[in-house]
């Protein structure tokens, strides 16, 4: 079973940024710490949340990332290196592990097909607009995709 290694976790946090107030995110769910929404007990993160500081914000991070290290090792059937393994977490903390189950970057993946599944994250590049419901493309977003794609091509050195 692989882990998720301190480049990995770095990667994360510099996705999400620290924010010790609860505050909505781009797609308008409440969030703190590193991009976290819930707490360790399961209680959504609700306005007026704090936390106390950058410690906090990394277990709680932490603890959440057992179950999207879990479930890449689940969902993925073929080989992967380190940094595959690293923008695969990545996505699914952002996208949520049922995004990448249905994913047709996870179908590529697992036909063996690596190419054409780095290619998927870029496809992943939209929010909800929270006043109109429609999906519309995000900057930061398609930028994180982009740099999780070439991760995910990196080979070890």
């Amino acid at each position: 079973m692989m882990k998720l290694n301190n480049q990995g976790i770095a990667l994360i946090k510099n996705f999400e940024g620290l924010r010790l107030n609860a505050y909505r995110d781009v797609a308008g769910i409440w969030t703190i710490g590193y991009g976290s929404t819930r707490y360790h007990d399961g209680k959504t993160i609700k306005p007026g949340d704090k936390l106390t500081g950058e410690a906090q914000a990394s277990a709680l991070l932490a603890n959440t990332l057992s179950n999207y290290t879990n479930a890449v090792n689940h969902l993925v059937k073929v080989p992967l290196n380190q940094n595959q393994f690293n923008a695969l977490v990545s996505f699914a903390y952002n996208e949520g592990t049922g995004a990448l189950e249905r994913s047709t970057l996870l179908k590529k993946l697992n036909q063996l097909d690596y190419a054409a599944a780095a290619n998927q994250f870029l496809l992943w590049d939209k929010i909800t607009d929270a006043a109109t419901g429609k999906k519309v493309r995000c900057k930061s977003l398609a930028n994180r995709r982009k740099q999780e794609r070439e991760l995910f091509l990196k080979p070890l050195s």
